[in-house]
């Protein structure tokens, strides 16, 4: 039996800032920072106290610093992962969400989707950031350990999601799972069948209890 909670890292400066994320270095804001102690609250209510855990994060401050506050509720130290940060934006990373969206190329609603490329030199394609995140998540999954948490970013939740389930990548090119800054999503194999289930996704209830923003 194995269950995933899969985080992703509440209000950052680059949301505040309305500039491109990506493996931009923002950090948590001072509401992010109430709401990543939230989240750690939230867990400690779904782990029983003295049950193993592993606490794996993308590398990447703000997911880093969420990882922090849920590893302090926790008493667990997180394992930083450079596979689970967010997609590459390239060039775009720290400019202003206007400057990509006027460079910006659509995929096509057919044909290769993965390996289209988005007009921003330097940054992953589709396929090439699925890529990354399997192999993070293989990593992860080849563990035995039967509770684990994954803090990572809105979009790379999409591909934890999409791995856990077993989408080829080669289906990939359409799924898109959406999440809140600040959720959690709950994903469960039993041990008889091996079934793999999402039982909750984008859970933000935790988030109205974070206290004054």
């Amino acid at each position: 039996m194995r269950t995933l909670w899969v985080v992703t890292h509440p209000e950052a400066t680059h949301h505040v800032a309305g500039v491109v994320g990506g493996w931009h270095d923002s950090v948590l804001t001072r509401e992010g920072r109430c709401d990543a102690a939230a989240i750690g609250r939230e867990l400690r209510t779904r782990i029983p106290q003295g049950a193993a855990v592993e606490l794996y994060s993308s590398d990447l401050a703000r997911a880093a610093q969420t990882a922090t506050a849920i590893g302090a509720a926790l008493e667990v130290e997180p394992i930083l992962m450079e596979g689970l940060r967010e997609k590459s934006y390239g060039e775009a990373e720290a400019r202003p969400q206007a400057w990509l969206g006027e460079r910006f190329i659509p995929p096509p609603a057919g044909g290769d989707r993965m390996n289209h490329f988005e007009g921003i030199p330097g940054s992953e394609t589709r396929a090439e950031f699925a890529s990354r995140i399997y192999a993070a998540m293989e990593a992860i999954l080849g563990l035995p350990c039967e509770r684990q948490i994954i803090v990572t970013h809105g979009f790379a939740l999409t591909f934890v999601v999409a791995c856990w389930i077993g989408m080829p990548l080669s289906s990939a090119g359409y799924v898109n799972f959406r999440a809140s800054s600040g959720s959690i999503s709950e994903l469960h194999e039993d041990d008889y069948y091996h079934n793999r289930q999402v039982v909750q996704l984008n859970d933000v209830r935790h988030l109205a209890d974070a206290g004054p923003h």
